[in-house]
Parts: C-alpha cells; sequence; structure tokens
C-alpha cells in the first residue's frame, strides 16, 4: 500500500548535531519540522569526540536551559588547554584561555563519546513541541518537485513534501553528492581512525586535549582525548592525498606509533583497546563550495564544513544548523525559497566559518614541514610569552591570522609588540 503523502513545512534528514541543532532552533521559532534518522539512539559516531567553545555559544543561542543541562551531565570530561608534540618529540602546553582557572571557571571545552553527546540533543528534541522525529527511517528518495522536495523512505511507509530539505546526513550523503555536485577531492578530504583505549597514562593535570605530529604521519597527527572513567579517545588522520601519496597504511602507522615511539611507549605499557580501531573519511572546508539552492540547505558534514587542521565538525555542524533554521524563518516570511535568496545562507557560512577554515588550511600546510614545526616548538618552549599570546588565540580570530605570516614570528623573537 503506498504511503499517504504528509506536507511539512521542514523535512530534516540527519540527526546528528547539525540535524538536531536546526529541529532545536525551528522549534524555537515556533517552527513544525520533521525529522528522520536511519538509527536508533543511541547510537555510535566515529568522531574525535572533542566539543568546542562553538558548541557552548551555540547551545546557549539555542535555548540556556539545554546547555545547563549538558553541564549537569557526567559523561563529559572538561578540557583546559592543548598539548602539542613537535616531531622532535618537544611538547608545548598551551592553555585554552591564560586567564583560565580550572579551580573557579567552566571550562571552555570538553571530550564525549558521540555516543552520549548525539543521545543527549535527540533526548532534547523528543521534548519538543514542535518536532516530529522520526528514528530507524531510511531515506532513500530525495526528489525536486514544483515549489519544494519530495521525500520517501527505503520502507515506503513515509512520503513527504516540503518546501524546504535540510540535509544534514553526514559525510556520505547522497544528495550532497549526487544532486547538489560536493564530489570528494583527494586534497580536500581526510583519512582518520578511531578508537577508545583504558589505561591511558601522562595525561595533562588538567585534561589537555593532544595533537602530536610524529613521523610517519607528518603531515598528519596522532590524537589523545582524555575522556571520564580512565578512557580515552586515540586516533590518527592525514589528508587523503598525502595517504596515497606517501602509501600509508593509518592502521600499522597507528599500531607502530603506540608500540614503539619513543614518547608514547610508556603512556600506553598498560593501555588496553576497547571494541575496535574504525575508520571515517572527512570532508574538508579548506574549498569554498555552493551549500543551497532552490529549496535546500546542506548541514555539518554533509556540507564540507570540517576544519582542515583540527578536523573539528561538532562546533561547524552546529553552527550550521542554526544558521538553517534561522535561514529558513527569514524564506518563509518572505515566502522566497529560491536559489538567490536561500544563498544567504552561504554568505554567512563563509563569513562565520569560511575564514577560519581557510586560515586552518595554511597552517596545515605549515604542519607539512617538519623542520619549520620543531622550529617553531623551540621557539615556543623558550618563551612564555609567545606562549600566553597563542592562548589568546583561541578566541581571537585576528590574531590567530598572523601565525601564517613570517613577520609576526620576527617580531616574537625579537621581543616586539605585535
Amino acid at each position: 500500500m503506498q504511503a499517504s503523502i504528509v506536507k511539512t513545512p521542514v523535512f530534516i534528514a540527519g540527526a546528528g548535531p547539525a540535524g538536531v541543532a536546526a529541529a532545536l532552533k525551528l522549534d524555537r521559532l515556533g517552527i513544525p519540522c520533521v525529522i528522520a534518522d536511519k538509527s536508533v539512539f543511541p547510537r555510535d559516531k566515529i568522531c574525535g569526540d572533542a566539543i568546542s567553545g562553538k558548541v557552548i555559544v551555540n547551545l546557549k543561542r539555542i535555548d540556556p536551559a539545554i546547555l545547563e543541562s549538558f553541564y549537569e551531565q557526567t559523561w563529559k570530561t572538561p578540557v583546559w588547554g592543548i598539548r602539542f608534540v613537535a616531531p622532535n618529540g618537544k611538547v608545548v602546553e598551551v592553555p585554552f584561555s591564560a586567564k583560565s582557572n580550572p579551580t573557579a571557571d567552566i571550562a571552555p571545552g570538553f571530550v564525549a563519546k558521540r555516543m552520549d553527546f548525539d543521545n543527549f540533543l535527540v533526548d532534547q528534541i523528543r521534548q519538543c513541541r514542535h518536532v516530529t522525529f522520526l528514528e530507524g527511517v531510511d531515506i532513500e528518495h530525495v526528489e525536486k518537485i514544483e515549489n519544494g522536495f519530495s521525500i520517501r523512505d527505503k520502507s515506503g511507509h513515509y512520503h513527504f513534501e516540503t518546501p524546504m530539505y535540510l540535509d544534514a546526513c553526514g559525510a556520505h550523503s547522497a544528495f550532497a553528492r549526487h544532486y547538489a555536485g560536493l564530489t570528494k577531492r583527494d586534497d580536500h578530504h581526510a583519512g582518520s581512525l578511531r578508537a577508545y583505549y583504558s589505561n591511558v597514562g601522562g595525561f595533562h593535570e588538567h585534561n589537555y586535549i593532544e595533537l602530536q605530529f610524529l613521523n610517519p604521519l607528518i603531515p598528519g597527527y596522532f590524537w589523545v582525548f582524555p575522556l571520564p572513567g580512565g578512557f580515552a579517545n586515540v586516533g590518527v588522520g592525514m589528508r587523503t592525498d598525502y595517504i596515497r601519496k606517501k602509501k600509508i597504511n593509518l592502521n600499522k602507522a597507528m599500531d607502530q606509533l603506540i608500540r614503539e615511539h619513543p614518547v608514547l611507549i610508556e603512556r600506553f605499557k598498560n593501555a588496553k583497546l576497547e571494541g575496535k580501531i574504525q575508520g571515517f573519511g572527512l570532508p574538508l572546508g579548506s574549498k569554498p563550495r555552493p551549500i543551497s539552492g532552490e529549496n535546500f540547505m546542506i548541514l555539518g558534514d554533509a556540507g564540507h564544513l570540517i576544519d582542515p587542521l583540527t578536523g573539528e565538525g561538532i562546533g561547524h555542524a552546529i553552527y550550521s544548523g542554526v544558521y538553517a533554521a534561522e535561514q529558513t524563518q527569514i524564506c518563509m516570511e518572505q515566502h522566497n525559497f529560491s536559489k538567490e535568496f536561500i544563498h544567504a545562507y552561504d554568505v554567512r557560512i563563509n563569513k562565520v566559518l569560511g575564514k577560519e577554515m581557510e586560515l586552518s588550511y595554511k597552517l596545515q600546510r605549515m604542519m607539512a614541514r617538519p623542520w619549520l614545526v620543531n622550529f617553531l616548538a623551540g621557539l615556543i618552549i623558550s618563551n612564555r610569552r609567545i606562549i600566553d599570546i597563542i592562548s589568546r588565540m583561541y578566541t581571537d580570530f585576528d590574531l590567530r591570522t598572523k601565525i601564517v605570516r613570517p613577520g609576526f614570528w620576527l617580531k616574537l623573537i625579537f621581543k616586539k609588540d605585535i
């Protein structure tokens, strides 16, 4: 029996952070929507699990009560800084804020398993008056029709029509690839592995996340992020074109680093792998791409919005979800769902995230030179003033843009004002 057509003002495909953020914001705006995901929650999502200050800002923007509820959760680890390890083993530790006081303030960032964080977000939409949430529903057919899109699921039980389709189906979105033309390019894509370990030693007392630029992974890196209960998210990532060029087997490289690298041997001597090592791809935001069109917007990983240097995707995904919801409200008020009108979403994303991802791409290319990374690490370690300046970069984008300029480092060396 053919499913009857249900009309909805907004249809969201995918209930990850991007899709849920859009649904939550639409609910607060009083706009009904349907959000569907092929998984049944809670479900795992392969990720680095880092939750940045961008997530905090946008949860508060959607609803301060959601942020307060997030702060109350026990499945997250507060993070107060970042530890970089250069190819020569030199360690640079930078607090996220020079004024941070871990004994008194709320942490500027966290690490939490996506199983827990995504389920927390989904629990929020379950409580929304204007949101219809469908889990275990695999969207297979998305077809352009007059004044919108027709959406059918794989089982044939559901058939929706909507003037606004929000695609938040993640890195492997068929809609983004086949309809919107966001094809994969190896120089703007990364391959990664993630594993969970228990009993990893040597963490900073204030739970710094770690990016280790170790051979043979350069220009990629090895990461170690602390989790509650003595667990750690451990992984490796490298741009896909370098993986092919260098013929790197990420599984072997990760195993060899843990077993043999002098920086890691002692820390992993009592560690135990919990579960499997799993791989995932990262469509990077290092190349501007169109992420909207007539009656649609593309959100989060589906829109290639992952930071090229850090691999951050959660904060960018939530940003895009909030902006997509706000753009949807404007489209409805103006009765205009044209490609040209919705392009304001692209402009806004590029203004907030585009320049930052462009800078990250430049930094990524700097990190491809081990000698340069070693030199800068030595320079930073020897000068506390530099650490304080880099710490400020966490919240000061204009200051961050200077890091790719040779003159910036010359002024630091000669102790001049920047």
